[in-house]
């Protein structure tokens, strides 16, 4: 079955999940997540490339509708700026594209310090890639969200080219900013940025951080309901992907939208409730 939408989190194991969706030993942690949730935002190839076998792996412990995204590594988006990668790139793209169809779309992650002057570096990069898979590229230079000349160039670059702008609204996380330690750790690494909210390709990202205190977070999460549904009936196919300082609580949050999505388009695919999937009972040994 098609999805109308694609929601997740940015990662499919927890040690404060395993109350929630993750009770079953006899399964993976990664087939329970992929019960629920029809999608992943991985971290993990920004670090490192997985091998082959690994991604296999992850391939056949979900369904058919299911979507991994990925980053593209830190070592081409950040250590090469883009600039003689020919090599990593092809070695990344040779495994990403294992993943056949489970491969929802390979996201370009640049630093702040990638700006106007690197724009011709973003071109020539984009014109690299293959067909016939989603991207995105989100970007962090405050050039970029001014509404000026660079930030035109750079939407003009990607809708020509059918790449998608990736929103990550961190207000929530800075209009309600906390003590303790997880949050402020939050605080420091998230970048702090005007909301764009524009589709450059058919497959928007939003990437959506709630404070730990997710009540908080609610009235900035809200419009994404009626924003989500808009692009839903434009044919396009959002992933959503829902953070919280910790990722404790994150879960939460992506339910919290995906039964406001379900209130108001009832039927509207793309998420299951663990409340109500069938629960392993624990056995003696």
């Amino acid at each position: 079955m098609s999805s109308d939408y694609y929601i997740g989190l940015p990662q499919w194991k927890h040690p404060q999940w395993d109350n929630s969706f993750q009770t079953d030993a006899q399964q993976s942690d990664l087939a329970q997540y992929a019960a629920c949730f029809n999608s992943v935002e991985g971290n993990t190839t920004f670090y490192g490339l997985p091998g082959r076998d690994t991604l296999l792996r992850w391939q056949s412990q979900t369904s058919a509708d299911f979507r991994f995204c990925f980053k593209f590594p830190q070592s081409i988006s950040h250590a090469a700026r883009l600039r003689g990668c020919g090599a990593e790139l092809a070695a990344f793209l040779d495994h990403m594209l294992l993943l056949e169809q489970r491969l929802g779309m390979l996201c370009l992650q640049l630093p702040a310090s990638f700006g106007p002057n690197d724009l011709t570096l973003l071109e020539r990069f984009l014109q690299q890639l293959p067909a016939g898979v989603r991207y995105g590229v989100e970007v962090r230079h405050q050039a970029f969200f001014q509404g000026g000349e660079p930030e035109r160039c750079l939407n003009r670059l990607l809708m020509e080219t059918g790449i998608n702008r990736i929103s990550f609204d961190t207000r929530a996380l800075f209009a309600n900013p906390a003590a303790d330690p997880v949050s402020r750790e939050a605080l420091q690494q998230k970048p702090d940025l005007p909301l764009r909210v524009l589709a450059t390709g058919l497959t928007p990202m939003v990437r959506f951080i709630a404070p730990l205190a997710l009540e908080q977070g609610y009235q900035w999460l809200e419009p994404w309901v009626g924003q989500v549904l808009k692009w839903i009936d434009e044919g396009r196919t959002p992933f959503i992907f829902m953070h919280s300082p910790d990722n404790a609580r994150a879960p939460e949050l992506a339910r919290w939208f995906a039964q406001r999505l379900e209130q108001q388009r009832p039927g509207i695919c793309g998420f299951v409730d663990w409340a109500t999937q069938p629960r392993r009972q624990p056995g003696l040994f």
